[in-house]
């Protein structure tokens, strides 16, 4: 029987400890704050970002909105990020993705403070991560990991495969997998024998923006399965894995909605209060 890994319960159980923190440094006369900056009128991002602004206001994070026309030049998004960067009362600084196609998005990324880049996308806390040596990291695979610890799922020497290799999941997945002593495998487009390199994983997270791609014929029995897929797929929300087909061969899975979606603003949320402490000194 399956057990499903219920990314609202567990997101609630983060947000609880992250206000416990933020209350904790208000006490000590610190305040958290969070800058979100969206350019254009993409609606996904708009949904995104009230929804961050939401997560913040509960916790007790002060979150800045800076919403700019989609006309907005490299220069004035790099003036803005700067102000941000100097500015004392922002912890955490984050550009919604994906920009206007006139804007560089790697030049945003680098020009956010590493300490206050809360995406964890920044050269410097990429090259952290590699070491393991990391203070922040992307918030979708900080919440995978998160919600194997809270289940009790042990990584180390399990055979761990990842499909998708974006700098934003797929690539830092397989690194803290790697870090808590997985055996790792990084599929793509390119990978050969998909389905026998995927049915050979204990733990198989799948990143690759296909709905239902993930078959049952790629799942070990009693896999952990790890869907980090939204697609929309006549108006109905589905994720990367043919859940139906799948859930009768693992040992847990997560759904869609409501696996791993919720964990990814709620480590954001965790993100934001370590750079407060950090820039404190708390830590």
């Amino acid at each position: 029987m399956y057990k499903i890994i219920d990314g609202k319960v567990i997101s609630a159980s983060v947000k609880e400890r992250v206000k416990c923190e933020v209350e904790k440094l208000k006490q000590n006369g610190i305040s958290v704050g969070l800058a979100v900056i969206i350019v254009g009128e993409d609606p996904a991002s708009k949904v995104y970002v009230a929804n961050k602004k939401k997560a913040c206001e509960a916790l007790g994070i002060i979150s800045e909105e800076y919403a700019l026309p989609e006309n907005t030049t490299m220069q004035e998004l790099l003036a803005l990020i700067d102000t941000l960067n100097k500015k004392p009362t922002v912890n955490g600084i984050l550009c919604q993705l994906p920009l206007p196609k006139h804007l560089d998005e790697q030049m945003v990324i680098n020009a956010i403070s590493p300490e206050k880049d809360v995406d964890a996308f920044h050269p410097a806390n990429v090259g952290k991560i590699m070491q393991g040596d990391f203070d922040f990291v992307p918030c979708t695979p900080a919440g995978i990991m998160e919600m194997l610890d809270y289940e009790g799922i042990d990584i180390a020497g399990k055979t761990c495969v990842v499909i998708g290799r974006s700098n934003i999941v797929g690539k830092p997945m397989g690194m803290l997998l790697l870090h808590k002593n997985g055996t790792v495998t990084i599929c793509h487009s390119k990978t050969q024998n998909l389905k026998e390199v995927c049915a050979s994983a204990d733990i198989l997270v799948a990143a690759v923006g296909r709905p239902n791609f993930v078959t049952a014929d790629m799942v070990k029995e009693n896999a952990v399965v790890i869907d980090v897929g939204i697609n929309r797929v006549d108006g109905k929300l589905v994720g990367d894995v043919n859940f139906d087909a799948v859930k009768d061969k693992c040992s847990a899975i997560t759904p869609v909605p409501g696996g791993v979606g919720p964990m990814t603003i709620a480590m954001l949320m965790q993100n934001t209060v370590t750079a407060a402490k950090k820039q404190n000194k708390v830590i």
